[in-house]
């Protein structure tokens, strides 16, 4: 299967999902594509008249896919803490993306500039962890914040550490994905 297959396929698992929590479609099944049934980590992204309206993932990979994508696609339309859950109504309105995320890379470094030295904007998404506190940013997200300096301090914010905090003591780990979103065909 071809990765616009795939990439067609998450997001028709996500939309059923959401669906079927909503009690508009039956319960999805995930196809027999050996890659669904490996472990994958995603996040799914509902956005509306092109305003977030739901994002919910997973940084590791845990379980299958297939599953995670289902599991995510419902957290983010019911269970994303910004947002009311989302009512049926709205589900037409609702454009639907699904990042793939790959194995998280450790980057060491000893200062702020230095990890910001090793960021690529808008390829890399950024997880940063201080003792319980953690956060992550898709690449996507360097669309709204594309200087490195603005991005650290919304991640730091994003993990409720200051934003003036010095990177030092932190740890930090970057991400690629791989995304498909919806067409407007799709969506509704």
């Amino acid at each position: 299967m071809p990765d616009t297959d795939l990439g067609s396929t998450l997001l028709a698992l996500a939309r059923q999902a959401i669906a079927h929590r909503l009690g508009r479609a039956p319960a999805p099944v995930v196809p027999d594509d050996p890659r669904l049934h490996e472990k994958g980590a995603t996040f799914v992204t509902l956005t509306k008249d092109g305003d977030l309206r739901g994002c919910i993932g997973s940084l590791r990979r845990s379980r299958k896919l297939g599953e995670d994508v289902l599991a995510n696609a419902v957290a983010a339309a019911m269970e994303d803490p910004r947002f009311a859950p989302l009512e049926a109504d709205e589900l037409d309105a609702v454009t639907v993306e699904v990042s793939l995320l790959s194995d998280p890379e450790y980057l060491e470094f000893a200062g702020e500039e230095a990890l910001l030295a090793q960021l690529r904007p808008g390829e890399d998404g950024l997880i940063i962890f201080s003792g319980c506190r953690s956060a992550t940013f898709l690449p996507q997200v360097w669309e709204q914040l594309p200087e490195p300096h603005q991005f650290l301090a919304a991640l730091k914010h994003k993990a409720g550490l200051p934003t003036h905090r010095e990177a030092a003591g932190l740890m930090a780990a970057r991400y690629h994905v791989r995304k498909w979103k919806e067409t407007a065909q799709e969506a509704s």
